[in-house]
């Protein structure tokens, strides 16, 4: 242990005490960079990296709205507005029970990070409420959306904050709430993204995590001489992330055999292929059912209350939420040969975990890296909003590629160690704070 950082991770405690998400996030970020903050003096004199571990704005506030029986709820809106140097706020707004401030600001921390490297100019920042939309009426929900951006629309804008969707939040709950602010504010603009491809949305956007995770895992692979090409993956989740990568794993040439929910995990030996796929995003997207159902109609194993990492793999998309892959999750995927991990979710690994693939040399694409490809396209969302002009489905796809493959190559550029090997992990954090911090410091360090 490098007790600089223990020094600076026992302030980030007593400054954020029961945040133990946030502490995590910051204390993997904290162990890249501080030994490189120390041969850059230039940034420890400033402060940078405690300055970007404080968000410069904490929005908390009451959502009072109407149930179906016409019973007042009360839930409670966030917003984390992390950094501005490089862009106006950008990040996801996490509809869900589990939702309370020291995720947010994990979140929010992460983003500050992952929008560095999609080198689109965007700051960082999350949102959301602890609000379920699960079993809610779309009556409900809506109530819940406008009661929610009514306060919120104060305090974002096409160039100050620009939120999207993220866990809960699909397009059902961005047309309510864009809605909702366009009443308020007598505007159209590109205030949100994940928008309906009718009124202002991009193409690509909702496979961008997906597909971006899969590109990102393909470049690692490229790196070292090899490809997806007849790959068998374990994938953890089913809903939107989980499903893209699930489709341009397909497309590579690669071959799905898992899929969870929070319930338990389905393997199926044959591969979910596009037919497949095609019935759970009809059950999890319209139907809004359970991941056991698919073990049931194509006859394959369900095991309840199990993640997918017990299976025989080459590759990992973990896709589903934070610290979902824990230490004897990292070795049972080892032990059964998996190489690369490429993550889809926002730090779905155990620190442990991270130790235990980056000691064993394994090909680890961390999220911020892995699964930038999500807010890279609400960027280009953003960009298409201001010049009123739609991009096409491939424009949009090749410039995703084009973005996943400079993060990868920004990532080898500062993580490249002396026997050749690639830590990504030191390679997203440096890359991603050089630029961040720099930023600040032609600013004034603000």
């Amino acid at each position: 242990m490098d007790p600089r950082v223990d020094q600076f991770m026992a302030k980030i405690k007593a400054k954020n005490p029961a945040e133990p998400e946030f502490h995590q996030a910051v204390h993997e970020v904290a162990e890249s960079l501080i030994p490189f903050i120390e041969e850059n003096p230039k940034y420890k004199h400033a402060k940078i990296l405690e300055r970007i571990a404080e968000p410069e704005r904490v929005i908390l506030f009451r959502v009072p709205w109407i149930n179906d029986k016409g019973e007042v709820e009360i839930n409670r809106g966030f917003r984390i507005e992390m950094n501005s140097a490089i862009g106006p706020y950008k990040g996801g707004l996490r509809f869900h029970p589990t939702v309370n401030l020291g995720i947010l600001k994990f979140l929010a921390f992460e983003q500050v990070l992952k929008n560095s490297l999609t080198t689109l100019p965007m700051g960082g920042g999350k949102g959301g409420s602890d609000f379920d939309p699960k079993g809610k009426s779309d009556n409900e929900v809506m109530r819940f959306c406008q009661s929610f951006m009514t306060e919120l629309s104060r305090h974002i804008g096409p160039n100050t904050d620009i939120p999207a969707g993220d866990i809960g939040v699909g397009g059902r709950e961005i047309g309510f709430m864009f809605g909702q602010y366009k009443r308020i504010r007598n505007e159209f603009t590109g205030v949100l993204t994940g928008k309906g491809l009718g009124w202002g949305g991009s193409l690509i956007r909702p496979e961008a995590t997906g597909y971006g995770a899969v590109y990102f895992a393909n470049e690692m692979l490229m790196a070292n001489g090899d490809s997806l090409k007849g790959k068998i993956a374990a994938v953890s989740g089913s809903g939107n992330v989980a499903q893209y990568t699930v489709e341009k794993l397909t497309e590579l040439g690669g071959k799905a055999v898992t899929l969870s929910d929070s319930q338990g995990s389905i393997y199926d030996p044959d591969g979910i292929d596009a037919e497949k796929l095609a019935w759970v995003m009809e059950l999890k997207n319209i139907r809004r059912g359970r991941i056991k159902e698919y073990a049931a109609k194509f006859g394959c194993e369900y095991f309840e209350g199990k993640r997918p990492w017990h299976v025989k793999c080459d590759v990992a998309f973990p896709s589903a939420t934070e610290n979902e892959l824990n230490l004897s999750d990292a070795e049972a995927l080892i032990n059964n040969g998996c190489k690369v991990i490429s993550e889809g979710a926002n730090m779905p690994s155990t620190p442990d975990a991270i130790e235990l693939y980056l000691s064993s040399k394994i090909l680890y694409g961390p999220g911020k890296a892995a699964n930038a490809g999500g807010v890279a396209v609400s960027g280009l969302e953003m960009t298409q909003n201001s010049m009123r002009l739609p991009w096409s489905r491939e424009e949009v796809d090749a410039r995703l590629q084009t973005i996943m493959k400079n993060i990868h190559q920004t990532c080898v550029d500062f993580g490249t160690e002396s026997g050749g090997y690639v830590d990504y992990v030191k390679g997203a954090n440096i890359g991603g704070f050089v630029k961040v911090a720099d930023a600040m410091m032609a600013q004034g360090a603000v």
